[in-house]
């Protein structure tokens, strides 16, 4: 038995020893906007995540997804408040994990007649420490009305590889569903009028 134990424990070290070794990377650098390395970024869509939460009968805040998201911008580090960013949103990409429920909703959207959701900004105000607001245009179900976001910048660096920049965002805001015609059972509180916005985000440089 003690023969077979010391097989197994040197088995185990010549296994460890043989496996390779991934070494980790650097977390983000920097959360100041002036020392991020200027060019055109454009969103990882798999590392960018977009929920909003509507009060149900008060009883819960519901949490809905949406799966379709894209977006870009170009940027200057020397006028980096200026940056336009353009986000774009698929109506019909709502994912509630019940494919009728999702129908449903998407319907009150109207996608074949406005099939997008765009948010383009219109200022950044920030500062060396990632906290910050973005003002920019909403356009949702064919109304545009200024918006503001409270955001994080969560930092700049590199990805899984030793090449490339990488940004980071967090944010949210509330926005009124009928200042963009979606009024549907406000009346009743069967539902809130007011939406919770939240979205994750990493972009990455061309």
């Amino acid at each position: 038995m003690r023969t077979l134990t010391a097989a197994f424990a040197l088995s185990v070290l010549l296994a460890t020893a043989a496996a390779p070794v991934h070494p980790v990377r650097a977390a983000p650098t920097t959360t100041d906007p002036t020392k991020v390395p200027a060019g055109t970024y454009v969103l990882d869509k798999k590392h960018a995540s977009l929920t909003i939460k509507i009060v149900h009968m008060g009883f819960s805040h519901y949490t809905l997804r949406f799966d379709g998201l894209d977006g870009n911008f170009t940027y200057d580090p020397a006028n980096w408040q200026q940056t336009k960013a353009t986000i774009t949103v698929d109506p019909k990409s709502i994912d509630t994990h019940d494919p009728a429920f999702d129908k449903q909703i998407t319907g009150y959207f109207e996608p074949d007649k406005y099939p997008t959701i765009t948010f383009v900004t219109t200022g950044i105000q920030g500062g060396a420490d990632g906290k910050g607001t973005m003002t920019g245009d909403l356009t949702f179900h064919g109304v545009t009305k200024p918006v503001t976001l409270d955001v994080t910048f969560d930092g700049a660096g590199h990805g899984v590889t030793p090449v490339g920049t990488r940004l980071g965002f967090s944010g949210s805001t509330q926005i009124k569903r009928s200042d963009f015609g979606l009024s549907n059972f406000v009346l009743n509180q069967f539902t809130s009028d007011e939406v919770d916005v939240i979205f994750e985000v990493e972009f990455e440089k061309k």
